[in-house]
């Protein structure tokens, strides 16, 4: 997963509705994002729960996006299986012919998730494995800071 954006809401990434990833996180919207600096032995980790987009805020990512990549959208239903290469390339050129002189628009199947965080862990490593874990938990509205052992 590719993170695209966040804000005070949270964080911001999109996918085909289709693909494995959306369907896990329809059965269970919560999710982990992780973020490791093995140079300077740091990680961060965000659990929380996922949501769908409003559909305009994934149209205004999705009009921004390079045409090719647009058009790639309509053409592949990410994660499934294709017979070929030679099957993919020829629906490409069906919708470039299709959409020529044209925006390509948002497909319907496609879109935007914001993972709204409840936890955030900041992993500093240290010599002996001893390293330094601060968590922060939302409770109660407020955010709660716990040190936690290696």
């Amino acid at each position: 997963m590719l993170l695209r954006g966040f804000d005070a809401r949270g964080f911001v990434f999109f996918t085909d509705y289709r693909s494995r990833k959306a369907g896990e996180l329809a059965a269970n919207p919560r999710a982990a994002l992780v973020w490791l600096w093995s140079p300077a032995e740091r990680q961060v980790r965000v659990e929380g729960t996922v949501g769908v987009l409003a559909p305009a805020e994934s149209d205004a990512y999705f009009a921004h996006r390079p045409r090719g990549h647009r058009l790639a959208a309509w053409a592949s239903h990410q994660s499934s299986v294709i017979p070929d290469r030679a099957g993919l390339e020829a629906r490409i050129a069906e919708l470039t012919v299709r959409f020529e002189g044209a925006e390509v628009p948002r497909p319907p199947d496609w879109g935007g998730y914001l993972l709204t965080p409840a936890v955030f862990e900041f992993w500093q490593g240290r010599p002996n494995r001893v390293h330094d874990r601060l968590r922060f938990r939302l409770l109660d509205g407020a955010w709660v800071q716990d040190r936690l052992s290696p």
